[in-house]
C-alpha cells in the first residue's frame, strides 16, 4: 500500500539525554538538536521540526538537524519534505547511515521504490545485516515485481532473524503474490508461533480463508482474535459483519456496523454497508439515512446514489429516485442496471414512453455486454423497483464493501493539537486566517502568534494609544472582563473627542476599540475621519480592510442571528458581499500602495482575491508576501491550496510541506488528504 507509513525510529533516540533550552542569544546549535530530538522522542513531531529549524539556521552546515527533520517528516507523512531533507543531510555527509534508511523509507512511500532499493543498499552498506533496512528493502523489490530479489532479501533477513515475526508476514505477502497460498499460510503459521499477539496475522490468514475456499468460519475466528487485539478499529469490525453476513448472521452483521460507526461516526464504508442491510430488510427510512449521510460526506459516491434512488423508488418518490439515478448514469452511461431502473420510475409515474426508451437501452447495453443474455427488462414490467434483473446490476453497485488497511492505530496525546502523528487528525480544511492587528493574541506552542509590522511597531513606541498592537493570526476567545475593558476605553474617546481637537490617532484608538467588541460599522466611520485627517496612514486602510473583511465573513457564514443582509433577496445580498469584497481589496491595495514592503497586507490581499475566486492574482499575492517574509507558514499554506484548487498538484504539496515545517499544523492533514 502506498501511503502505508513504514515504521521508522532512529535507534538512538531511545538513550536521549534531556536538558533544558539554553537563554542565549546566539543559539546553542546542539544544545537545541537535543531538546528537538526530546520532542522527536516524545512524538512532539512538528514541535521538533520547529528546534531543527533553528539549528539549521544556526549551522547551515551540519547535516544532523536535516536528518532528524526528515524523520519527523516521515511520521507526519510529508515525504516528499523527508525526502528533500534526507537529501541535504546526504550531500553534507554521504556516510550518515540513518539518513539513507530515512530517504529510502520517504522515496518507497512516494512510489519511488527503485531509487529507495539503492538507498537501502547505501545504508546496508554501512550497517550491514540491519533488519529493519533489510525487511523495507525486501517489501520495496516486492513492489517493483523482483520477485526472486525480494525472496532472496527475505532469506537471508530469516536466517540472521530467525524469531523475526514481520519478516514472516512480509514473505507471506510476497508468496500471496506469487499465488502460493500454502506456503503463505505456512509463513503465517511461523509468525504467531513466534508471536501470538500479531494482529497482521490473524487478518492475512481470514483474508486467505476466504479468497481460497470460501471458508467464511475459520475467517471469522481469526478475524475475533484480530478485535481482541484491537478492540477499537472500526475497520475490523466492518470486515467482520461481511463475514458474519456470509453466515446469514444478519445481527451480528449489524451490531458490527453500529459499533464501527459508534467508533468512527464519518465511516462512509460502514454507513454504506448498513445502509445495504438495512434496505435489505426493508428498513427504507433508516437505510435512507444512512445512504444520505454517506453523500453528504462524499456527494459523487455513485454506490450510494444508486441505493439511495432504490429506497426512494421503494417509498414512491419518483422525482427524487430519477434525480439520483441520472447521475449515476452520466458517470456510468454503459451501465444497464441504472437505465432498467430509471425505466421503472418513469413507468411507474406512468410515463410509459420514457419507460420503453430506458427499458430499451437497458435492453441494448445488456446484450452488448452479455451477448448470449436471454434477459428481457422491458418484459418485466411488472417487477419491483428493487426487483431488477440480477445480470443487469452491477457488484460495485448493489455489494458490501470491505476495508484493506486495519492496522492503522491513532495514539492519544495531551495535546491533541499539535502532537503525535497530526495528519491523521480531522481537521477541516480552510485558508489560514487574516494576519490581523489586535490588542491580544493567542500563541501556540509552534507559532508565534505574532508578526512584524514597522507602522505597528512605531506606533507602539509612541505609547499614544491605550492598549499595545499586535499583528496576528491567532485570534483568542475573549472574556466579558476584556469586552468590558473596551467597552470603557469607548468611552473614553467619546469624552476625549468631545472636549478635544480631533486627531487621526484618536480615531484610530477607538476604531481598534470597536473591532475588538466587533462593532464594524461603527470602526468603520471612525476610520474613515482618521482617514480623512491623515491620508496617507497605510494602518488605517489596514483596519479598514480589516472591518470590511469581517463583515463579509459575517453575511457569508454567519448564522441567523448574525447575517447582515439577511432580508435582502440572493442577489442583492450576493452584490452586497461582493462590494464587501471589492472594499477590503481596496484598503489592502492602499496600505500595499503606502507601505509596499508589509507582508501581511499582500497575504491578505490573497485572501480576499482568493474569496474573489481570483486564484492567479491571489497566488502572486501569497508569492510576494513569502518574497518580503520567507517564514510566513501561512502564506505557504494559502498558496498551496490555491495551487491545488488549480490543479497544480506538485506545487501544492510542496507548499503545504513548507507550510508543516513551518508549524502549521493542518498542512500535513492536507498532504494526507490529497495524497492518499
Amino acid at each position: 500500500m502506498r501511503n502505508r507509513l513504514i515504521q521508522f525510529l532512529v535507534t538512538f533516540l531511545s538513550c536521549l539525554i534531556f536538558v533544558p533550552v539554553e537563554t542565549e542569544a546566539q543559539v546553542n546549535a546542539d544544545q537545541v538538536i537535543r531538546v528537538g530530538q526530546n520532542a522527536l522522542y516524545f512524538e512532539d513531531y512538528l514541535l521538533s521540526i520547529q528546534y531543527f529549524n533553528q539549528a539549521i539556521q544556526a549551522k547551515p552546515y551540519l547535516a544532523k538537524p536535516y536528518f532528524l527533520r526528515s524523520v519527523a517528516k516521515i511520521n507526519l507523512e510529508d515525504f516528499a519534505g523527508a525526502e528533500a531533507d534526507a537529501s541535504k543531510a546526504l550531500e553534507l555527509n554521504p556516510f550518515l547511515s540513518d539518513a539513507w534508511e530515512a530517504r529510502g523509507v520517504a522515496r518507497q512511500n512516494l512510489g519511488k521504490d527503485r531509487e529507495a532499493i539503492d538507498d537501502y543498499k547505501h545504508a546496508l552498506e554501512l550497517l550491514p545485516r540491519n533488519r529493519q533496512i533489510m525487511f523495507n528493502m525486501a517489501i520495496a523489490q516486492q513492489q517493483t515485481k523482483n520477485y526472486d530479489d525480494a525472496d532472496s532479501t527475505y532469506k537471508e533477513l530469516l536466517r540472521y532473524y530467525p524469531n523475526f515475526a514481520n519478516g514472516y508476514l512480509g514473505r507471506a505477502r510476497l508468496r500471496l503474490e506469487q499465488t502460493d497460498t500454502t506456503a503463505a499460510s505456512a509463513d503465517i503459521d511461523k509468525a504467531l508461533e513466534i508471536n501470538r499477539n500479531s494482529l497482521n496475522a490473524y487478518i492475512m490468514r481470514a483474508d486467505i480463508a476466504i479468497n481460497s475456499n470460501g471458508d467464511y468460519a475459520t475467517a471469522l475466528t481469526d478475524m475475533n482474535e484480530a478485535i481482541k487485539l484491537q478492540p477499537r478499529l472500526a475497520g475490523l469490525y466492518i470486515n467482520r459483519a461481511f463475514l458474519r453476513y456470509h453466515q446469514d448472521d444478519y445481527f451480528g452483521a449489524m451490531a458490527d456496523y453500529d459499533y464501527a460507526i459508534e467508533l468512527e461516526p464519518l465511516n462512509v464504508t460502514a454507513l454504506f454497508n448498513r445502509g445495504l442491510l438495512l434496505a435489505e430488510v426493508s428498513a427504507n427510512d433508516r437505510a435512507l439515512a444512512d445512504f444520505s449521510k454517506v453523500l453528504s460526506l462524499n456527494p459523487d459516491d455513485y454506490r450510494a446514489l444508486y441505493n439511495r434512488a432504490v429506497i426512494y423508488g421503494k417509498k414512491g418518490e419518483y422525482a427524487a429516485a430519477t434525480a439520483d439515478i441520472n447521475r449515476v448514469i452520466d458517470a456510468f452511461p454503459d451501465f444497464p442496471g441504472a437505465f432498467y431502473l430509471r425505466g421503472e420510475f418513469a413507468r411507474q409515474s406512468g410515463n410509459l414512453h420514457s419507460a420503453k426508451r430506458d427499458f430499451d437501452k437497458a435492453m441494448a447495453l445488456a446484450k452488448a455486454a452479455m451477448p448470449n443474455t436471454q434477459t428481457d427488462p422491458a418484459a418485466n414490467q411488472n417487477t419491483e423497483a428493487d426487483d431488477i434483473p440480477s445480470d443487469l446490476v452491477s457488484k460495485r453497485f448493489a455489494s458490501l464493501l470491505t476495508v484493506d488497511n486495519n492496522t492503522q492505530t491513532e495514539e492519544e496525546y495531551n495535546n491533541s493539537a499539535i502532537r503525535g502523528h497530526i495528519q491523521d487528525r480531522n481537521l477541516s480544511i480552510e485558508l489560514q486566517p487574516l494576519m490581523e492587528l489586535s490588542y491580544y493574541s493567542s500563541p501556540s506552542e509552534v507559532r508565534p502568534g505574532t508578526y512584524y509590522i514597522k507602522e505597528v511597531d512605531d506606533l507602539n513606541a509612541t505609547r499614544m494609544l491605550r492598549f499595545v498592537i499586535v499583528v496576528t493570526s491567532s485570534l483568542p476567545t475573549l472574556d466579558q472582563d476584556i469586552y468590558d475593558r473596551h467597552f470603557k476605553s469607548v468611552e473614553y474617546y467619546n469624552s476625549y473627542l468631545a472636549t478635544h481637537n480631533p486627531r487621526a490617532i484618536d480615531y484610530l484608538g477607538r476604531a481598534m476599540d470597536f473591532l475588538t467588541v466587533r462593532d464594524y460599522d461603527a470602526a468603520r466611520r471612525d476610520l474613515a475621519k482618521a482617514i480623512e485627517l491623515t491620508p496617507d496612514y497605510p494602518l488605517s486602510y489596514l483596519l479598514n480592510a480589516q472591518a470590511d473583511y469581517h463583515r463579509y465573513e459575517l453575511m457569508t457564514h454567519g448564522n441567523a442571528s448574525t447575517q447582515e443582509g439577511l432580508s435582502a433577496d440572493p442577489a442583492t445580498k450576493n452584490k452586497m458581499r461582493l462590494k464587501l469584497l471589492d472594499d477590503a481589496l481596496e484598503g489592502y491595495t492602499k496600505a500595499i500602495e503606502l507601505s509596499p514592503r508589509m507582508a501581511p497586507a499582500w497575504y491578505n490581499k490573497g485572501i480576499v482575491l482568493v474569496e474573489r475566486q481570483d486564484y492567479k492574482a491571489a497566488i502572486e499575492a501569497f508569492t510576494k508576501a513569502i518574497e518580503l517574509k520567507d517564514d510566513l507558514g501561512e502564506a505557504y499554506f494559502n498558496r498551496g491550496y490555491v495551487h491545488l484548487k488549480l490543479g497544480n498538484r506538485k506545487a501544492g504539496i510542496a507548499d503545504l510541506s513548507k507550510a508543516g515545517e513551518l508549524g502549521i499544523v493542518g498542512a500535513y492533514n492536507l498532504i494526507k488528504r490529497i495524497s492518499n
